[in-house]
């Protein structure tokens, strides 16, 4: 957006406008001492002198425009169809509000009404609500739904596979509660199922697991099903929506709540936001699911209607008998997943899973048959993201890499400090064949005199 600055004559027009007679009047009731009248800036610039500072500002950065980049680990590069762009610039969607005034928002809750329908057929749950901020807030949600709803449990198992900051925020979300968060290890790269038989019981409220994990590997989920329905605990499914095209989804194989990160869905790195996250459920639920939902009804004519239904918020009703406080619906985020779902179609979206695994696999292919290379768990199926051991430190690998303007993944001595020659690499449809021989050549050539022996743990 174009900075338009304004003149003396507009601040004097503004100023007539409001009825003051200069700017101190317009602040008169903020208290002298509150005010901040001297500022310790630079001399002011001409226009061409500040976009040329900003452009040099900005030059300091690099954006995915010059970087061959193969990180994931939560956020994902995808091919955004310029449809969405287009569509969600639109005025009367870009500058939408929440949609309090049904009659005056149609167009607005249309949208997240579809967005709700396509989420839910692609999670095959029954109920979505109409988004939340991110993942990692979906996932504190569903904490929040399965203890309230569930009043004499106590105990959240979670995966130690789900990824670190959710369970950062899920810890954060829950401090002060009383309440007993259980990691459970793994195995193999995937969750240790005999310490899930052995830790969940009648004071679980749920136990989160997440497939394909932040390992990239896909968990056992119909067998994690049956060990945990018959405790009572609620199966919380958290899931990469673009995986849903190939995998069987949450609701075939018991999950009570199904959520994720949405970003895959035509929404761009962007620096890491704004992103979307999605929360559904089973139909038992529906007047539990935090946020909200938008339903479809009839007007006075007989005319189809959309409006803002089963609202669980503390703006909506009393606080004591609130289920979310949560603020947002992230509509024009919410807007790009659905033209997003709604270009690719059933079809396309099966395609671009199945492009994703082709593409990821012939990377693991390529790095494995380095000197020095091996898959962290070469048994174990994953989807778009696997871990690699490398024959140096995975940190000493990257930063070479990156000096040749590849991003080589994510070292998962970061969350994981005895894995300090693990890396995590993402590849997802967006690079081909030659980017894939890039990064080989290049993670060759940077450890070729420096091979290590694998040990596989």
């Amino acid at each position: 957006m174009d900075y338009i600055p304004n003149t003396d004559a507009d601040f004097d027009a503004m100023l007539r406008e409001i009825g003051a007679r200069d700017f101190d009047a317009l602040i008169a009731e903020i208290p002298p001492a509150l005010r901040q009248s001297q500022f310790e800036l630079p001399p002011a610039l001409s226009e061409p002198e500040l976009q040329r500072e900003l452009k040099s500002l900005a030059a300091r950065n690099r954006s995915l425009d010059q970087l061959l980049s193969f990180i994931g680990a939560g956020a994902y590069e995808h091919f955004v169809p310029s449809v969405i762009d287009h569509l969600a610039s639109r005025g009367e969607f870009y500058t939408a509000y929440t949609p309090y005034q049904a009659e005056a928002s149609q167009g607005t809750l249309q949208v997240l009404y579809e967005y709700q329908t396509m989420i839910c057929r692609l999670t095959g749950m029954d109920v979505s609500n109409a988004s939340l901020y991110d993942g990692g807030s979906a996932v504190g949600e569903s904490a929040f739904l399965a203890l309230g709803a569930q009043p004499r449990r106590r105990k959240l198992l979670v995966s130690s596979a789900v990824h670190p900051e959710y369970r950062q925020i899920l810890r954060t979300c829950l401090a002060g509660l009383g309440v007993q968060i259980v990691e459970l290890p793994t195995v193999d790269g995937v969750t240790d199922l005999d310490a899930l038989a052995a830790k969940v019981d009648d004071v679980t409220a749920a136990v989160i697991l997440q497939s394909p994990n932040f390992f990239g590997c896909i968990e056992p989920m119909q067998r994690a099903g049956e060990l945990i329905e018959p405790s009572g605990a609620w199966f919380v499914a958290c899931v990469n929506p673009i995986s849903l095209g190939a995998l069987k989804p949450p609701g075939e194989y018991g999950a009570d709540l199904a959520l994720g990160e949405g970003q895959p869905l035509g929404i761009p790195l962007s620096f890491g936001g704004p992103y979307v996250g999605f929360l559904t459920s089973s139909q038992r639920l529906v007047h539990k699911i935090s946020g909200r939902i938008v339903g479809r009804s009839v007007d006075a004519d007989g005319g189809r209607a959309f409006c803002l239904t089963l609202q669980a918020r503390e703006q909506h009703i009393r606080r004591e008998k609130a289920t979310s406080n949560i603020c947002t619906n992230q509509s024009l985020m919410a807007l790009r997943a659905s033209i997003f779902m709604a270009v690719l179609g059933k079809a396309g979206m099966r395609e671009l899973a199945e492009l994703n695994l082709l593409r990821s696999h012939q990377a693991a292919d390529a790095i494995t048959a380095l000197p020095g290379f091996a898959l962290k768990w070469p048994r174990t199926p994953f989807f778009n993201e696997f871990v690699v051991t490398c024959p140096v430190p995975a940190r000493t690998v990257c930063s070479r890499l990156e000096r040749e303007g590849i991003l080589a993944g994510v070292p998962l001595s970061r969350f994981f400090p005895q894995m300090e020659r693990e890396l995590l690499v993402c590849v997802t449809e967006v690079k081909l064949s030659s980017d894939i021989e890039r990064l080989a050549d290049a993670l060759r050539r940077a450890t070729e005199h420096h091979e290590l022996p694998i040990s596989h743990r």
